[in-house]
């Protein structure tokens, strides 16, 4: 089964908007926490133009006194002040992107190869026996990129399906996208990786993707289940999409 961590930039993006103590993080968090989502997930910048680090703090603590089941997820450059957070709240699970401070948002993963030194050294600094790390991953990162991955130390990759996403009026192309994740996916299981997955994945694309990358154990979601939640309220949208990944 397909666990869903709900991402609540988006959420505190539109907070930030304003001077003012709403939309709630903690609240919405309750909120899709209640509904049936398994974990939250935060990806708090240098800027703070949404997640910020009292946010952080508020989530770890919300999590840990009222969902003591459900994981926290925080993704982010690993930077020294990033890694002092970590460190400081202790996630569930860490998820490293090779983000500029300046990016809108994640568009790419890391090259293994390349950056295997500087994240083999962060992982080592960051996974403990109750906290894992996850490394953000090109859907066409293959056999080769997967073993440098694993030899970081890491636990986990995580799919980045923005390509994918970004191709939903155009099935042919999203097959192949589907292909390619579907290949990485598999290289990574027989690694001995679990799979992550997170990047514009909607209603309308998660059935897609489920039936074409078996074996995924968590997908981040965000901006979709916002968007949604804007219609259909936050709750019904955490089970919309908890539903989706159920009927595969």
């Amino acid at each position: 089964m397909t666990l869903l961590s709900v991402n609540l930039n988006a959420v505190a993006q539109l907070r930030n908007r304003r001077d003012l103590p709403w939309p709630s993080v903690t609240g919405i968090a309750r909120i899709v926490l209640d509904a049936g989502a398994s974990g939250i997930t935060v990806h708090p910048r240098p800027d703070e133009r949404h997640i910020r680090r009292t946010d952080v703090r508020d989530l770890s603590a919300l999590l840990r006194r009222d969902y003591p089941h459900a994981e926290f997820n925080i993704e982010g450059y690993p930077s020294e002040d990033f890694l002092q957070l970590v460190e400081a709240v202790n996630p569930e699970q860490v998820t490293l992107v090779p983000d500029d401070p300046s990016q809108a948002t994640s568009d790419h993963g890391w090259d293994f190869v390349r950056d295997g030194e500087l994240l083999g050294s962060v992982v080592e600094r960051l996974q403990t026996a109750t906290r894992r790390v996850s490394l953000f991953c090109d859907p066409d990162a293959g056999p080769s990129g997967i073993a440098a991955a694993k030899a970081t130390g890491a636990q986990r990759v995580e799919l980045f399906t923005g390509p994918y996403g970004a191709c939903f009026d155009e099935p042919a192309r999203a097959k192949e996208e589907l292909a390619k994740l579907s290949d990485t996916c598999v290289a990574a299981l027989a690694a001995g990786l679990k799979v992550n997955a997170g990047h514009d994945l909607t209603l309308a694309n998660l059935p897609a993707f489920q039936v074409a990358v078996p074996g995924v154990a968590e997908v981040s979601i965000g901006h979709g289940i916002t968007s949604d939640a804007l219609l259909m309220g936050f709750a019904e949208a955490v089970r919309a999409y908890s539903q989706a990944l159920e009927d595969v």
